[in-house]
């Protein structure tokens, strides 16, 4: 293999194999950096300690179906287990169709940050679908199109009260029974930009002593309680503080929204709508808040316009938070949109239905209240 990259490489024909430049063009740049070959560039810049100059002992190559086999047989020494850990990851079922022609269909699981989104409606519309899911059960006015996950959308939503609040306060109050991650990752990040997190339970606390901008709650909450926070949200709103809470979207099918109650920011992730567990993940999450907030929400934000010859057309009509936009004014710094798991969800609650929803939400309220039993 090395003697077949050395002939590649040689100043006589590693040119020769390649288009673009000529010849005469890629020995000059060599020269300009002081090389007569590529190799002796490499042997320069590339550390003795991790180049590799024995032949890689790769073996025979296997057929795909050789390759599937040998995985499946891999796989099928896994144990699977049920998981009972909860806390916003839960078992559920991703249906047949959204897997063979979502998950496992490379049209859309190659797709990347759409820098030309317009080109690809479809994608458009699953996105449009997946805001327009999230506005419905939190209550919102708008949706983003998708985020990384929910502990990050929490601390998104921390920065968010921050540059909206009218409060002067410093401290961003976060309830004690929010999940565990939620609050690991909003001190983690709070503390690289100087905003003080307390952690207690925001019912019993005195809110009017803490000097808050904003809070964070969970709804339900990690130990599964759904607690009423109508009284804290009022104090909250007292204070010119603004209220972000962490939901879950099958809970929401049964469940007054967030909207309904005063909450400015929800977040959460779409996991268990049809999204394998993955060992932990990937999980897309949302974020939805009111319409006087979208220029400082990160994400994406779909929107429904008009095209040259007056047809109806989707458009990415909002990106503030891009780096490729315009990196030093960005909301954010997490451009992982997960925009593939978002539209698995979103498909997900169009395959079962309003109805279909609310009777798998039902059910697992059923099946906790015959557990506690």
């Amino acid at each position: 293999m090395m003697s077949k990259l050395h002939d590649l490489f040689d100043k006589n024909s590693f040119v020769a194999r390649h288009n673009g430049a000529s010849e005469q063009q890629k020995i000059a740049m060599l020269n300009s950096l002081g090389f007569d070959l590529l190799e002796e560039m490499l042997d320069k810049v590339v550390p003795k300690s991790i180049r590799r100059t024995d032949t890689m002992n790769i073996g025979e190559g296997l057929a795909e179906y050789e390759a599937l086999a040998k995985l499946k047989s891999l796989a099928r020494q896994n144990k699977q287990l049920k998981s009972f850990i909860g806390m916003g990851y839960y078992n559920t079922h991703t249906p047949a169709v959204i897997q063979r022609n979502i998950l496992e269909n490379p049209a859309w699981y190659t797709a990347y940050t759409p820098y030309q989104a317009e080109i690809s409606q479809g994608r458009m519309e699953a996105m449009l679908n997946f805001q327009t899911m999230v506005t419905d059960l939190t209550g919102m006015e708008l949706a983003n199109a998708s985020l990384l996950d929910e502990a990050t959308a929490c601390a998104e939503a921390m920065t968010l009260c921050q540059r909206m609040s009218k409060s002067k306060g410093k401290v961003f109050f976060v309830d004690e029974n929010c999940h565990p991650q939620n609050i690991a990752v909003v001190q983690n990040r709070a503390k690289q930009i100087g905003i003080e997190v307390v952690v207690a339970n925001a019912v019993e606390a005195n809110l009017t002593d803490c000097d808050l901008f904003g809070i964070l709650l969970q709804y339900p909450g990690s130990n599964g309680e759904i607690a009423d926070f109508s009284g804290v949200i009022e104090i909250v709103h007292s204070q010119k503080g603004l209220v972000a809470m962490a939901t879950d979207l099958l809970a929401l099918t049964l469940l007054t929204p967030p909207g309904d109650f005063g909450a400015d920011v929800v977040v959460g992730n779409s996991q268990r709508f049809g999204v394998p567990l993955g060992y932990g993940g990937p999980h897309a999450a949302f974020m939805a808040t009111k319409e006087k907030f979208k220029r400082s929400m990160p994400g994406r934000l779909i929107g429904v316009s008009v095209d040259s010859q007056g047809n109806s057309a989707l458009r990415l009509a909002l990106q503030t938070r891009e780096q490729h936009i315009r990196r030093e004014k960005a909301t954010s710094n997490i451009c992982t949109a997960q925009a593939l798991l978002a539209v698995m969800a979103s498909m997900y609650a169009l395959y079962h239905g309003e109805s279909g929803l609310k009777h798998i939400a039902n059910r697992v309220a059923k099946l906790t209240n015959l557990f506690k039993a």
